[in-house]
C-alpha cells in the first residue's frame, strides 16, 4: 500500500512461470483504502487492468493503459522481465590418444558420458558423445551445452567424465575417468586440460599403472544463450497466416454433418483452431492484422484457387484480429464452392517468399493450416517444407474431422529429417496434431477446455524453433528500447519477394495455372505487405470486405453471413443452398453430382485443368 499518493509506484513484484503457448490472463485492480478493514468491499475501486502476459511480453515488457471500471481516472504500467539467469553455453572439442584396446579382434570404439554433479553428491548424465569406430586415437565431434545443464552455472562444479568402449549388446566396458570443471575447461586447450583416463579397477591391481590414455580438449567458447524473450523484446514480431482448406470433402456446409458447418451456438472445429492458436499469437504480432487464405476452393470467377485470400482482394489479404478472421471465413464459405484437391504446398511458398526476405530476425513467420483429409501434392509439400526449414517460418498442421492423417505424421519429422531430392530439412519447422485428440474424453463437452489444450500442444515447440532459427544463421536479439514496435507502426516486412520462391503458371500444386491468385511474386498491384489496408480500402484497421465495398456497415461492424450483425464467434447457420444469399449452386436435395459424399458436381473434362471426379 502506497499513502497519500495519486502517482503511486508499487515495488511489490510477482514471480510467474512463462508459458508461450498458454494464455496466461492477469487483472490488475487498483483501491483506495481508507477503510481498517480487510475486505476489498470496503476500500473504493479506482480502476483495473485486464490483458495476458503474453500481452505485456509482446509490447516489449511494458503495457501502458488507461484504467477501466470508473470513467476519468488515470492509467496504469505494468512492467515484465525475465528474471536473470545463467543464460550460458559451452562448446567444447575433445579427442583422445593411446586409449586402452577392449575388442578382442578390433581396437575400441570409444564414447564420451558428462556428468553433472547434484547436491546430494550423486551424479546426474546431461550429455554423451557419437560413438568413434575402431580406434584408440577417437576425435569427437564439438557439441554444445548449456553451463546450466552442465554445472548449474557454478563454475567451481565438478563434472565427470567417463571414456566407455561401446558394444552392441549395450554392455559398454569402461575405458577410464577424470573429472575436470568449468574454471579448469574455459582456459582451452593447456596442459591442464590433458586428462589421464583412470580405470579404477586397474588402478586398483597393477603397481605402476599410469593410464589408460589421455583426453584433451581442444577448444571451449562460450556463449550467451538468449532466450525467446529477449528476441521478443528486442522486437522480432510473430506474423501469424491462416490457410483453410475448402476442398468438398468437408461436406455441403448447410448440412450439419459438414465440418464447415456453422451452429449458431458453438463454433466448428474450424473456427475452434483459429481462435485457439490466433488468440495467443495475436500478442506477439505488431499490428494485429493477419493474412488468412484459402485452398481447394472454385472461386466466384469459375476458377480453381489453391492460394486465394479470404478478403478476395490480392492486393489486401490481411484481416484485423480475430474477429477479422472468422468474419472472412464466414463469408468466404456463401462465395465459393467447395472443391478439391488437397494441395499445401501454394500456401506454404506463399508465406515462404515473404519469409525468404526477413531473415534478419525482425519477423518470423507462422503458418496455421486447417485441413480435413488426405494430402494430395505430398511430393511437392516436402519439397517445399525441406527449402523452408532455412527460413524463418513455423509451420502449424491441425486436422478436423475424423480422416486418416497419416500423411500428416510424414511432414512432423520428429523422428528423422524430412528429405527431398536428396536434401534434408535444416531443421524441423512443422507440427501437427488432429483436433479430434482434444474433444471429449478427458476435455470432456467444454470448447474452451480443448481450444486451451490444443494450444498448448501446437505452440509449445515455436519458441525453440525461433530460437533454432536465430543462432543458426547468428542472429542476436536487438537492444529492446530501440527495437519495439509497438501496435499502429509500420512493419517491416517486404513488398518484393526475391525470384528464387516465384510460383509460375502450370507449376506443381496449381492445375495447369488455374486458380492462382498471386501468380506473380507480392500481391498484384505491388501492394505493400505492410499490415495496413490500401488507400481508399476502408477505414484504418477494418478489414477489407468482399464485392468491393469499403468499410464496415452498421457501426464498423463486420457484414457476417445473411448480412446479420451476429458476433463472429455465433454465426447463423448459410443459406449456402440459395443463390441469392452468395452461396454456390449445390445440387438438389438427395443428389451429389458426384456421388460422393455430398461434393459438388466437378465441371467435364477440360474446362479448368480439373480431374472430372474429385481425387480420393
Amino acid at each position: 500500500m502506497i499513502k497519500d499518493s495519486l502517482n503511486p509506484d508499487f515495488v511489490k513484484k510477482f514471480m510467474m512461470n512463462f508459458m508461450f503457448e498458454e494464455s496466461q490472463k492477469l487483472k490488475f485492480e487498483i483501491f483506495d483504502v481508507d477503510s481498517p478493514s480487510s475486505r476489498l468491499e470496503a476500500q473504493d475501486f479506482l480502476g483495473r487492468l485486464e490483458c495476458t502476459l503474453g500481452e505485456i511480453v509482446g509490447l516489449g515488457g511494458k503495457i501502458e493503459k488507461k484504467l477501466e471500471g470508473i470513467k476519468g481516472l488515470g492509467q496504469i504500467t505494468v512492467r515484465a522481465e525475465e528474471v536473470s539467469s545463467c543464460k550460458e553455453s559451452a562448446t567444447l572439442h575433445f579427442n583422445a590418444t593411446k586409449l586402452d584396446k577392449k575388442d578382442f579382434l578390433g581396437k575400441s570404439d570409444p564414447f564420451l558420458i558428462f556428468y553433472k554433479a547434484n547436491e546430494d553428491t550423486s551424479w546426474t548424465a546431461v550429455h554423451k558423445t557419437e560413438v568413434i569406430k575402431n580406434t584408440l586415437n577417437p576425435t569427437w565431434r564439438p557439441f554444445s551445452i548449456p553451463l546450466r545443464t552442465l554445472c548449474n552455472g557454478d563454475y567451481d562444479r565438478s563434472i565427470k567424465v567417463e571414456c566407455y568402449d561401446w558394444d552392441s549388446d549395450g554392455s559398454h566396458d569402461l575405458i577410464g575417468i577424470f573429472t575436470t570443471n568449468m574454471n579448469m575447461l574455459k582456459k582451452g586447450q593447456c596442459p591442464d586440460n590433458d586428462y589421464d583416463c583412470i580405470n579404477p579397477k586397474k588402478k586398483a591391481k597393477k603397481k605402476g599403472y599410469k593410464n589408460s590414455g589421455q583426453v584433451h580438449l581442444l577448444t571451449c567458447k562460450i556463449e550467451q544463450n538468449p532466450t525467446f524473450l529477449d528476441y521478443v523484446k528486442g522486437g522480432t514480431s510473430l506474423n501469424f497466416t491462416v490457410a483453410i482448406d475448402f476442398t468438398a470433402s468437408n461436406g455441403n456446409p448447410s448440412q450439419s454433418t459438414s465440418l464447415h458447418y456453422l451452429n449458431p451456438y458453438q463454433p466448428n472445429q474450424y473456427s475452434a483452431a483459429i481462435q485457439a492458436v490466433g488468440e495467443i499469437i495475436q500478442d506477439y504480432d505488431s499490428d494485429k492484422q493477419f493474412p488468412v487464405l484459402g485452398f481447394g476452393a472454385k472461386l466466384p470467377d469459375g476458377s480453381v484457387s489453391h492460394e486465394f485470400p479470404l478478403t478476395f482482394n490480392p492486393q489486401n489479404p490481411y484481416c484485423a484480429g480475430l474477429q477479422g478472421i472468422l468474419s472472412a471465413y464466414y463469408n468466404a464459405l456463401q462465395k465459393v464452392q467447395l472443391y478439391g484437391p488437397t494441395n499445401f504446398s501454394p500456401v506454404i511458398n506463399h508465406v515462404a517468399r515473404f519469409a525468404e526476405t526477413n531473415r534478419d530476425g525482425s519477423n518470423y513467420f507462422v503458418l496455421l493450416i486447417l485441413t480435413d483429409g488426405v494430402i494430395t501434392d505430398l511430393h511437392n509439400t516436402i519439397e517445399s517444407i525441406v527449402k523452408a526449414s532455412n527460413l524463418p517460418l513455423s509451420i502449424i498442421i491441425v486436422g478436423v474431422g475424423n480422416a486418416e492423417f497419416d500423411a500428416m505424421d510424414v511432414l512432423d519429422a520428429d523422428d528423422r529429417r524430412l528429405c527431398s531430392n536428396g536434401k534434408y530439412a535444416v531443421r524441423d519447422i512443422v507440427q501437427f496434431v488432429p483436433f479430434r485428440d482434444f474433444l471429449g474424453g478427458k476435455f470432456g463437452s467444454n470448447m474452451n477446455i480443448s481450444q486451451a489444450a490444443l494450444a498448448k500442444e501446437v505452440l509449445a515447440e515455436i519458441p525453440d524453433q525461433i530460437i533454432q532459427y536465430m543462432k543458426a544463421h547468428g542472429v542476436k536479439p536487438k537492444p529492446a528500447k530501440a527495437n519495439v514496435q509497438l501496435p499502429g507502426q509500420q512493419s517491416n516486412v517486404p513488398s518484393q519477394p526475391p525470384p528464387s520462391f516465384q510460383q509460375s503458371q502450370g507449376q506443381p500444386g496449381y492445375p495447369q495455372g488455374q486458380g492462382q491468385a498471386m501468380p506473380q511474386a507480392g500481391y498484384p498491384g505491388q501492394a505493400s505487405f505492410n499490415g495496413r489496408p490500401p488507400q481508399g480500402s476502408g477505414p484504418p484497421g477494418g478489414p477489407p470486405y468482399p464485392g468491393g465495398q469499403g468499410g464496415a456497415p452498421s457501426g464498423s461492424a463486420p457484414p457476417y453471413p445473411q448480412g446479420q450483425g451476429v458476433p463472429p464467434g455465433r454465426p447463423p447457420p448459410p443459406q449456402v443452398g440459395s443463390q441469392q444469399s452468395g452461396a454456390p449452386p449445390y445440387p438438389a436435395q438427395g443428389q451429389t453430382g458426384t456421388q460422393q459424399s455430398g461434393a459438388p458436381p466437378y465441371p467435364s473434362q477440360g474446362q479448368t485443368g480439373m480431374p472430372s471426379a474429385p481425387p480420393p
